[in-house]
């Protein structure tokens, strides 16, 4: 029996063994994202690039969840991990079935290149839908939980490998991305942009990091000696792989220009760490072994962390002795599946306003509802990108339908286009206006679907997108969405506006004008009986906002401005339309007998506990949030350290129980320590941000608890 083949050895000393037969020219190959096999090595063709952003994507049925930025909202930790362990269920069961039949190509593979932990600092990016937020605090906590679902917790194999990216200092601009260099602070690296990434390296053991497209203060991230070398195999000891974004390694001598030839790149590249390639050219390490640029010992080493992470999902041992082997395709887009996926989406839905409790509309009281908006039909609204095919997908009018049946007449305008200034295109423009006045006129109640699609938010070069580089150039609703919008509030019938779009969205005179207001974000292929269950009351809303909205687009900074002045509830100026934190709900929830353990800001353990009761008349949840605020120069607004999502009955109330350490008092200083600095802290614990608007539209403040650090500053070791 081959070494790499005993099972009794260690995957890193069956990879080694395995990686020592191999030529030169098949370890340069085993390093492309494509694999080729190698015959006489008992070695499958394999191909690394896989997705799995919100569900299993690109290869087939599969159960398309909300978008990453829905699961956000949800604010539920021990959701997201239940969501992705249903992912790499499937993932498992559609490997499975495709490696039975042969089917080696790419997208059917185990390794699956999600979560996107990059931060959502500006609205207008993007990608900014595939996170989890702005928040560093919260996209670390959901990251980790969703990549333990992912990876799973067997003693010996992984499930799937999952894979934090864009590493690192990445959200924009997208036209820009293969020769934008992002410059950052010290501080603002280890405050905002890399928490994440270091939470799901040394917390979750991310088996896999992707480097992004751009450089970062001048070193293309995908052959940084600071990010790859110093610190995330130096600072946080990462053991895994790291890949490519694809073709970002051709960016080097193409457009970023730190390089000359093909050759330098990919020498670069590997000679920092970069182990997988994920497109064709590190073809060339050839070369540049026989140029003497790499050592053929550094090729080695990563071939050696590529096989180690295919021997931890069971790709070389026995079947039977791979528990994840037995995961049948039966399971794939399964009644349980499903339901898990509504339950993801109600939880996701945010209530941001409710004037004279509008909601949840009574159909025994309507005979009519006009749907009108571009949005309301839309498939494409409801999943985003990188997603999977659902069997079945409900927009928000099917949603609306099946929930009133034939009792109330359902009306339907699409109102407008997405964003283009008519429907038909030989019309003089404007081309259904007329016909959404008809609908609200004939309505006893209008429900507005506004918003966005992945056609006008996306990845740069995704096909169909409206923006060109899929950023967004200002945060207005795109088109004549608007102008709809004032013709039905100008009708006079009660409106309700449901935005669904995968970012923060300038709604001001919606706002101030109509009376309901939904955030449903992209909400997965069963979105719209989810919006429907929302809308008529049969389940409360409770996601709180992962993003701030703001009033205007004029506000924002520059866009390719990597300071975090004024961006983001941590550190903006200006009072926003709605907090990062706020949600309503329709029941009531009472946070009391709030108590904390210590007043000592620079204790190595602050307990937190608190009594939270459903005082309304529905079943609902609540998050509690913990915010931490230092009163020195530099200092964020404040920042969420801490937070519980709990589900209650109405009439029930639940003890809570939080804590803090010195991690969550630490703040970096310029040189990128963390600090539990001298002076005083205030610590707020409610159901929102402590902001004046937050308490304002939540109508309920959270407890202060004022604290301080007497002692001189204490680094805080990481």
């Amino acid at each position: 029996m081959k070494r790499y083949m005993d099972e009794t050895l260690s995957f890193e000393e069956r990879a080694k063994a395995l990686v020592s037969e191999m030529t030169l020219e098949e370890k340069v190959y085993q390093t492309l994202h494509s694999a080729p096999a190698i015959d006489r090595l008992d070695v499958k063709a394999y191909n690394y690039w896989n997705e799995a952003l919100h569900g299993v994507a690109r290869a087939g049925t599969a159960t398309v969840f909300p978008q990453a930025i829905g699961l956000a909202a949800t604010f539920d930790e021990d959701l997201v991990e239940k969501i992705a362990v249903t992912i790499s269920d499937e993932g498992r069961a559609k490997f499975n079935a495709q490696q039975k039949y042969g089917d080696y190509d790419i997208y059917k593979g185990l390794t699956f290149w999600s979560p996107n932990v990059n931060i959502f600092r500006d609205p207008r990016w993007g990608r900014g839908h595939e996170t989890f937020g702005e928040d560093p605090y919260l996209t670390s906590r959901l990251g980790v939980r969703f990549i333990n679902g992912m990876q799973g917790n067997h003693e010996k194999y992984m499930k799937v490998a999952a894979c934090a990216k864009h590493f690192a200092v990445h959200s924009g601009p997208e036209d820009e991305r293969h020769s934008f260099n992002a410059v950052v602070s010290e501080k603002d690296l280890r405050e905002t942009y890399l928490p994440a990434f270091k939470a799901c390296v040394k917390e979750a053991g991310v088996e896999v990091v992707m480097g992004a497209y751009n450089r970062t203060n001048g070193e293309p991230c995908c052959g940084s000696k600071r990010l790859l070398v110093d610190i995330l195999r130096g600072e946080w000891n990462f053991k895994g792989h790291v890949t490519s974004d694809c073709w970002a390694i051709k960016d080097f001598h193409e457009y970023h220009m730190v390089t000359s030839t093909p050759v330098e790149s990919v020498a670069l590249a590997m000679n920092m760490g970069c182990d997988l390639n994920c497109g064709n050219i590190y073809g060339n390490l050839l070369k540049a072994v026989k140029d003497g640029l790499v050592e053929e010992e550094t090729i080695t080493r990563a071939v050696e962390r590529l096989f180690t992470t295919r021997m931890k999902l069971g790709l070389f041992d026995k079947k039977e002795n791979v528990p994840y082997n037995t995961i049948d395709y039966s399971i794939v887009d399964s009644k349980e599946h499903k339901q898990i996926n509504e339950e993801a989406a109600r939880a996701s839905i945010v209530l941001a306003k409710n004037e004279g409790n509008m909601l949840p509309l009574d159909k025994a009281n309507i005979k009519t509802i006009g749907v009108i908006g571009p949005n309301a039909n839309n498939r494409k609204a409801l999943v985003g990108n990188y997603e999977g095919t659902a069997s079945e997908y409900i927009t928000v009018l099917e949603g609306i339908q099946r929930e009133v049946g034939d009792d109330v007449r359902v009306l339907y305008s699409e109102g407008c286009h997405l964003c283009k200034d008519r429907i038909q295109g030989l019309s003089c423009g404007n081309d259904r206006m007329a016909e959404a006045k008809a609908v609200a006129d004939a309505s006893d109640v209008v429900v507005a679907v506004m918003g966005l699609d992945a056609s006008l938010e996306g990845e740069e070069g995704d096909e169909g997108n409206e923006f060109a580089s899929g950023d967004k150039p200002n945060l207005s609703l795109p088109g004549l969405q608007e102008d709809v919008l004032k013709a039905l509030v100008e009708s006079g019938k009660p409106v309700v506006l449901i935005v669904l779009s995968g970012s923060a969205l300038a709604i001001k005179y919606a706002d101030e004008n109509i009376p309901a207001i939904l955030l449903g974000w992209y909400p997965g292929a069963r979105g719209g009986k989810a919006v429907a269950d929302v809308l008529f009351g049969k389940y409360s809303p409770e996601g709180k906002l992962p993003v701030t909205f703001y009033n205007t687009t004029e506000e924002l900074p520059d866009f390719k401005d990597y300071s975090m002045e004024n961006r983001t509830y941590r550190y903006m100026k200006n009072e926003a339309l709605y907090p990062f934190g706020y949600g309503l709900s329709y029941t009531s929830f009472d946070l009391s007998d709030v108590n904390i353990s210590t007043l000592d800001a620079s204790s190595e353990n602050i307990d937190i506990t608190a009594k939270l009761s459903n005082n309304g008349e529905m079943d609902g949840a609540e998050t509690v949030q913990v915010y931490v605020k230092y009163h020195g120069d530099g200092a964020p607004n404040c920042q969420l350290k801490a937070l519980k999502k709990v589900h209650l009955k109405k009439g029930e109330t639940a003890d809570i129980k939080l804590s803090l350490d010195r991690n969550a008092m630490g703040l970096y200083n310029d040189e990128g320590v963390k600090v539990v600095r001298k002076g005083d802290y205030e610590v707020f614990v409610g159901l929102c941000q402590p902001d004046s608007r937050s308490v304002a539209l939540k109508g309920t403040k959270p407890v202060t608890f004022k604290m301080s650090n007497s002692s001189d500053d204490i680094v805080v070791p990481e």
